[in-house]
């Protein structure tokens, strides 16, 4: 199960250039798979995805070991450094929040950033 989820941020990172992986990453969720952003949920990832890079230019991501939780979820602290469309550049930390259905994929995925408004753009 981590494999699955250290892939994720591996394709999200690349998906902005390579459609494959954009299509890998998003047949790593369900299609209805919850996705909560600092509190805020919506179902599916692709909206998300295609919000993310009307904003971001590039990003990178750096993660801590996946860790399973007592209710069977995982967890890990993340970093990541990207750069918005309007060329300026950024540095966020956090955790994310996953879980995996029988199939290995992801049927929720919470971002818990340090910055409360990190999100607040992506409708």
């Amino acid at each position: 199960m981590t494999t699955t989820l250290n892939n994720y941020f591996r394709l999200f990172d690349a998906s902005r250039t390579e459609k494959r992986a954009m299509d890998d990453l998003l047949s790593m969720f369900t299609p209805d798979a919850e996705i909560i952003l600092n509190g805020i949920t919506k179902r599916g990832i692709e909206g998300f995805m295609k919000a993310f890079y009307e904003y971001n230019s590039d990003v990178k991501h750096m993660w801590d070991k996946w860790e399973l939780q007592s209710d069977g979820s995982y967890r890990t602290n993340w970093a990541v450094c990207g750069q918005a469309v309007d060329g300026t550049v950024y540095a966020k930390k956090g955790i994310d929040i996953a879980r995996l259905n029988e199939e290995g994929k992801i049927v929720y995925l919470e971002n818990v950033q340090e910055d409360k408004n990190a999100f607040s753009k992506y409708k």
